[in-house]
């Protein structure tokens, strides 16, 4: 593992602790490869808020380049020693992450290996890590749940532990309030009637209904996009359930309040055994992509 890809796990992450579980190496090694790096280049990469790690303007800079090197080395790796993915690769995907993550992966995987057909199926969480479970899908993208909605769910903790799982990138999961409404801390100052999101398989969904069940208790009006969500927002009737990287696509005043639920893991799972060699082929196009997709929309 190379201090960049560490550097980018950590960015992604915002955390040591958790960009250390994700690439298997213990907080303390993380936090000195990262300080070799800093020493190295002769400026600070993060910013330190306690245990959250913020970009720089300087790390900022240095991660539009990292991502290059990290896409690079992906093609060279490929040159001299290349993957033979199967003739077909099933993945699974959430809505949001198909919109908002996939195009440039999927790009670069059909340039690297034309000849695998690779079927695309959009879901909730649940049903997707289901369906790989029961060999329909090859592998998924899902939104990891935090321990505490795992704990109260012994059969979907059932299922992923089943599963082989990588942390790929993370979501910023944000509650949309309508134009005008006043900034918030706790469900109970919602002046709407109800929370819109998506289907209840839906992780995203699951997590905000559990954040405004600790204040009052709100509806949930249950809508087949994210468009439709917004435009519930916009008409002053709900407040809505999305990651920022869905808003960001957007045309969305960037003055509207939010409110940020949780930070969310996606993880891409496969089964253990019988893996097709291009569920590998994938994770590795995600990992040099960080699941970049097209720019945002303009306001």
């Amino acid at each position: 593992m190379s201090s960049i890809e560490i550097f980018l796990a950590v960015a992604d992450h915002r955390s040591v602790t958790k960009a250390a579980r994700a690439v298997g190496r213990v907080p303390s090694n993380v936090t000195t490869r990262i300080q070799q790096l800093e020493d190295y280049l002769g400026v600070l990469l993060f910013s330190r808020d306690g245990k959250k790690m913020t970009l720089t303007k300087e790390g900022e800079t240095f991660r539009g380049y990292a991502d290059r090197l990290v896409a690079l080395a992906l093609e060279a790796r490929q040159a001299v020693r290349p993957l033979r993915p199967s003739s077909m690769l099933r993945v699974g995907t959430m809505e949001s992450t198909a919109a908002s993550r996939l195009p440039a992966a999927l790009s670069q995987f059909n340039q690297m290996w034309p000849d695998v057909s690779l079927q695309l199926t959009l879901g909730a969480s649940r049903d997707l890590t289901r369906d790989v479970l029961h060999n329909v899908l090859d592998c998924a993208l899902i939104a990891r749940p935090p321990e505490a909605m795992l704990d109260a769910d012994a059969g979907f903790e059932a299922d992923l532990k089943q599963l082989d799982a990588e942390a790929v990138f993370v979501e910023d999961l944000l509650l949309i309030l309508p134009s005008g409404h006043p900034s918030i801390q706790t469900a109970a100052d919602l002046r709407v009637g109800s929370m819109a999101a998506l289907e209840p398989g839906c992780t995203y969904r699951r997590i905000a209904e559990g954040w405004a069940r600790k204040s009052i208790v709100l509806p949930t009006t249950e809508l087949g996009s994210y468009h439709a969500i917004l435009a519930s927002v916009a008409a002053g009737n709900a407040a809505g359930v999305m990651p920022k990287s869905v808003l960001d696509l957007m045309h969305w005043p960037a003055t509207s309040a939010t409110y940020q639920l949780a930070v969310v893991d996606t993880i891409l799972i496969s089964r253990k055994n019988g893996r097709p060699s291009g569920v590998s082929a994938f994770h590795e196009v995600l990992s040099a992509t960080k699941g970049r997709g097209p720019p945002p929309a303009p306001n």
